[in-house]
């Protein structure tokens, strides 16, 4: 683990990151030191700092910190931490500050392959997502809503729960976004309101638009969800997951699915 670029496993008790989830963080895998999705891990990290006002580390340098923490590690598992630094008390945002900078990596430990081969099953959580259009897509420290949405079921045979917000609108997974497939169409939500913008949901609508396909992002209810020919969720680590069930409703991974799984 390098913290502002050393070795180390402490940071300030005053950390507004600790003390106020004033950060965001980014997780993905690496292969042989180099991160995959690196594109639009960069985009996405950039543009949340931008959201933030928190200064963005140069990108030369996260790569080569990147590099150093795995280098023993043929497949790892990597994760950017960036908060606003140590503050004084009180939420109000220093004048300046120095922010700090967290890379650590860990061997991976994958998940079971008939996630992907064979699909999912689902739940729908109780919890649901705020609304605040301010923190929409961002990837912030506070991620409690997720915490506790995660903590309703224990059900190995569970993969993951779909999240709605306080309108009732379908929004994301606990720890993945959600594409469903229409009439030839992709479709997914869209994350004005809340809910995290990841990097391989930016990886696959670009490659569905190169494809020629269209996609729209919408407010989708779960009725839509369940009439959809095909659904499918999807994270930097676990790639696409085919949605096997969701309550009574059944799927078959289908030929869209498919053919994305096999170009990312």
């Amino acid at each position: 683990m390098l913290i502002n670029g050393q070795p180390g496993t402490q940071i300030s008790a005053s950390d507004r990151g600790l003390a106020y989830g004033d950060g965001l963080y980014r997780t993905l895998e690496a292969r042989h030191g180099t991160p995959l999705l690196w594109h639009w891990q960069w985009q996405r990290l950039a543009a949340d700092c931008a959201a933030l006002r928190l200064p963005c580390p140069d990108e030369v340098l996260l790569l080569s910190e990147i590099a150093t923490v795995a280098a023993n590690l043929e497949r790892a598992v990597i994760k950017i931490v960036l908060t606003r630094g140590a503050g004084q008390r009180g939420y109000a945002m220093p004048a300046a500050c120095t922010p700090t900078r967290i890379v650590s990596a860990s061997a991976w430990g994958g998940y079971p392959p008939d996630r992907a081969a064979d699909g999912i099953v689902a739940r729908w959580c109780d919890t649901r997502l705020a609304i605040q259009p301010r923190l929409a897509g961002i990837k912030h420290l506070n991620r409690l809503e997720n915490v506790l949405a995660r903590s309703e079921w224990h059900d190995p045979a569970i993969a993951e729960g779909l999240m709605l917000d306080m309108d009732g609108t379908v929004v994301e997974g606990t720890m993945s976004n959600l594409f469903l497939v229409q009439g030839g169409e992709l479709l997914t939500p869209l994350l004005d309101r809340c809910g995290v913008s990841g990097a391989m949901r930016a990886c696959v609508i670009d490659t569905a638009v190169n494809l020629g396909l269209t996609v729209r992002e919408l407010r989708l209810s779960p009725p839509q969800v369940l009439a959809a020919e095909e659904v499918f969720l999807c994270n930097s680590l676990a790639g696409i997951w085919p949605l096997r069930e969701l309550g009574s409703q059944q799927w078959q991974p289908g030929a869209l699915t498919r053919r994305l799984q096999q170009l990312l």
